[in-house]
């Protein structure tokens, strides 16, 4: 059963529409919000992501993305007021007890909303204009992939290239963990892997591969100049593989101590783009 809820938001009038059964249809992008191998599977052929929170869904606005629905508590309608008024979807409502049921978890970061995907651009138009590239191999973790995005936008890199094998940036954990920068900087799938790598080296890109490897140059040692620079980076544990790494150009390594070999990748993202995003600005 439904009912209509208007809100008063400014010299506008809103309604959203309560909604009291977990299998009411106008809910379906938001079922199982939990379950990865169900939305993984649904929302890339569908077109679809959830973005959870006001500030997530206001950067997906503000990045163009066309937003499909809102949902959130009841009591969520008066704090989210300002941003409703410039939604132009359909808003509902549910009880906590329906929200969790529909989703598989609490909902407490004031709302969830569906958003129509864009279509990827090629890797040829998204390094095209790009300096600092970051490429990702097999990263399978959503929460890796979220940071490592937040990293990269923050830290002064240009685009992202992703292997064939490489989480969905949309995904709802990889978005929240990226604080909606994957809606920031741009990114594309490649469709050949390696190749792809020699494509970049066919357009002016120095390809450094990050790896833990004792033979690797130190990066506090690395003496580089290339005006367009991609780094690569592996997925978690294994690292890169062996024939991505005979697609790049130079070996890099994060000196260690204390007999640690490695570090998360999304740890060891930040501290290669802090490197090369200061040389890059001196380079400017």
């Amino acid at each position: 059963m439904a009912e209509d809820h208007p809100r008063a938001a400014g010299p506008a009038r809103l309604t959203a529409t309560d909604i009291g059964d977990a299998d009411d249809p106008r809910l379906a992008d938001y079922r199982g919000l939990t379950d990865v191998r169900l939305r993984t599977t649904w929302e890339p052929p569908h077109g679809v992501f959830i973005a959870e929170s006001e500030q997530v869904i206001r950067r997906a606005c503000a990045a163009g993305y066309r937003p499909r629905s809102m949902v959130m508590a009841p009591e969520w309608l008066d704090r989210m007021a300002g941003l409703l008024a410039d939604v132009d979807a359909p808003v509902y409502t549910a009880s906590y007890d329906v929200l969790r049921e529909l989703t598989g978890f609490n909902v407490h970061r004031g709302a969830l909303a569906s958003f129509d995907r864009k279509p990827l651009p090629s890797v040829a138009g998204v390094v095209r204009d790009a300096r600092r590239v970051v490429v990702l191999e097999g990263i399978v973790s959503h929460t890796n992939l979220g940071a490592v995005f937040r990293c990269a936008a923050a830290l002064g890199m240009d685009a992202v290239v992703l292997s064939p094998t490489c989480a969905d940036p949309l995904y709802r954990r990889a978005v929240r963990v990226s604080m909606g920068e994957v809606f920031a900087i741009p990114y594309a799938r490649a469709e050949r892997w390696p190749e792809a790598l020699d494509d970049l080296a066919s357009q002016g890109f120095r390809r450094v591969a990050l790896t833990p490897a004792a033979d690797a140059v130190p990066l506090d040692e690395l003496a580089l100049d290339a005006e367009r620079l991609a780094v690569v980076l592996g997925t978690e544990g294994a690292g890169l593989t062996d024939e991505a790494l005979a697609h790049t150009d130079l070996a890099v390594q994060i000196p260690m101590s204390a007999g640690v070999d490695s570090l998360n990748v999304a740890a060891a993202a930040a501290i290669a783009f802090w490197v090369l995003g200061r040389r890059r600005e001196r380079q400017r």
